[in-house]
């Protein structure tokens, strides 16, 4: 090599090494504020009820879309990064839209998917939830009646809830898009206990329009042991609640 070609290329490496030393010293880039857990079964776990592709559209797709997006919104807003997701529900009328809306699905669709079990896994409803039920509704089949009657009446997208209010009495409530009852800016506040999604990518590959139908058959993966201990949760820290106010 000639001796300034070999001049050159020895500058040009001094002038890139510095570079090269920033770029190996530069920090880490922060992990996302949230993640996508995997499912708490298989995709097809829920067959014949709902079916596994609608499962890898609705939780890979769907869901990580709203990760997504709401890391994304996060990122745009720094005073948020250490925000708690429950944080960012219970405000969600104070935040922007890309925030609330995200922030919602996320905790919705994560809400609903443990609610859910395969049909030989799902556990018994307890009987402080079923005499609950009972005073409430009259018995557990008007209570499922009434509850398709909120949820095929909730127009174009949404959730429909079962709720324990501030009164300690159970409610049945629904939400536009991806709110739910924790948010500030719904009609009916309350702790829900269970949530079906009725959003028609929850269920169109399989019951296309026919909503009532898949509210009917979803009963059947309903795990009613996680929305019994949900309920006595709830109720525990409001009697807990109600002492203390007592005193």
């Amino acid at each position: 090599m000639r001796p300034r070609a070999l001049s050159l290329l020895l500058a040009a490496a001094a002038f890139a090494l510095p570079g090269i030393a920033r770029a190996q010293n530069a920090p880490a880039p922060a992990p996302p504020a949230f993640t996508l857990a995997p499912l708490p079964y298989a995709a097809d776990a829920l067959e014949p009820v709902i079916d596994a592709e609608t499962m890898r559209i609705h939780h890979g797709k769907h869901h990580q879309a709203y990760v997504d997006n709401l890391n994304k919104a996060l990122a745009e807003n720094p005073v948020l990064k250490d925000a708690s997701l429950e944080s960012l529900v219970a405000r969600a009328g104070t935040l922007a839209p890309a925030i609330r809306n995200n922030a919602g699905g996320h905790w919705n669709h994560t809400f609903f998917w443990e609610t859910m079990a395969p049909t030989a896994k799902v556990g018994a409803i307890s009987p402080a939830l079923a005499a609950a039920i009972d005073a409430r509704f009259g018995s557990l089949d008007k209570f499922k009646a009434a509850f398709k009657a909120a949820g095929t009446a909730r127009f174009g997208s949404g959730w429909v809830w079962l709720v324990i209010g501030k009164d300690g009495k159970l409610a049945i409530t629904s939400t536009p898009n991806q709110d739910n009852p924790l948010m500030d800016v719904a009609e009916a506040r309350g702790t829900p206990v269970l949530g079906n999604d009725v959003w028609e990518h929850a269920y169109y590959l399989k019951h296309q329009n026919r909503r009532g139908d898949y509210l009917d058959r979803w009963w059947q993966v309903v795990d009613w042991g996680k929305v019994s201990a949900r309920y006595a949760a709830a109720t525990s820290g409001q009697a807990e609640q109600a002492g203390h106010e007592g005193h």
